[in-house]
């Protein structure tokens, strides 16, 4: 089952029946307080967010089976460490908002070596979203890399990763 969620005014997530059945949900810049719900969806394979309110990821730990996370603009996490334990992520888009680009401001998180330890990991786009070192280094031993997509970076830094990481071809990306 897929449900969609768009611009919901409603500062409350709302009640779903049988959210073990939900394989892909979207939330799609609505004005909840927080997504604690979406903790119930424990067969979802694919997810998609835009606006997360919450302070940190940890909520999406028993998403076990998750494949696909897209989370576009999450101001208030600084942590992606709980994303480490699901172990089944193929493809994984993080980004600020495309507003914030005229501005050159950026989401900036401790570190991105917790997506490193992604067994499952082909794809990656982190989009406006660094680390506060500013490397990549820290992904170059995600060996199921396959696509890369970086914005935000320094072009010198971008072409050091993709020199170190063979594996991955290089993709389009902007510094």
């Amino acid at each position: 089952m897929r449900i969609e969620l768009i611009r919901d005014h409603s500062r409350t997530f709302p009640t779903i029946q049988s959210p073990e059945e939900v394989e892909s949900l979207t939330v799609w810049h609505c004005k909840y307080k927080t997504l604690a719900p979406m903790q119930a969806f424990v067969s979802l394979r694919e997810l998609t967010i835009a606006t997360y309110p919450d302070m940190s990821f940890e909520l999406l730990a028993p998403l076990v089976r998750l494949e696909r996370l897209r989370v576009l603009h999450f101001p208030n996490v600084t942590s992606l460490a709980p994303l480490a334990g699901l172990q089944r992520l193929r493809s994984v888009i993080l980004e600020s908002l495309p507003s914030w680009d005229a501005t050159r401001k950026r989401l900036i998180v401790e570190s991105i070596a917790p997506l490193a330890t992604l067994p499952a990991l082909e794809s990656l786009q982190l989009l406006g979203v660094v680390p506060e070192t500013k490397s990549l280094a820290a992904l170059e031993s995600a060996g199921s890399l396959r696509f890369a997509r970086f914005h935000g970076f320094g072009a010198v830094e971008q072409a050091r990763f993709f020199s170190t990481a063979r594996h991955i071809p290089l993709a389009a990306s902007e510094a």
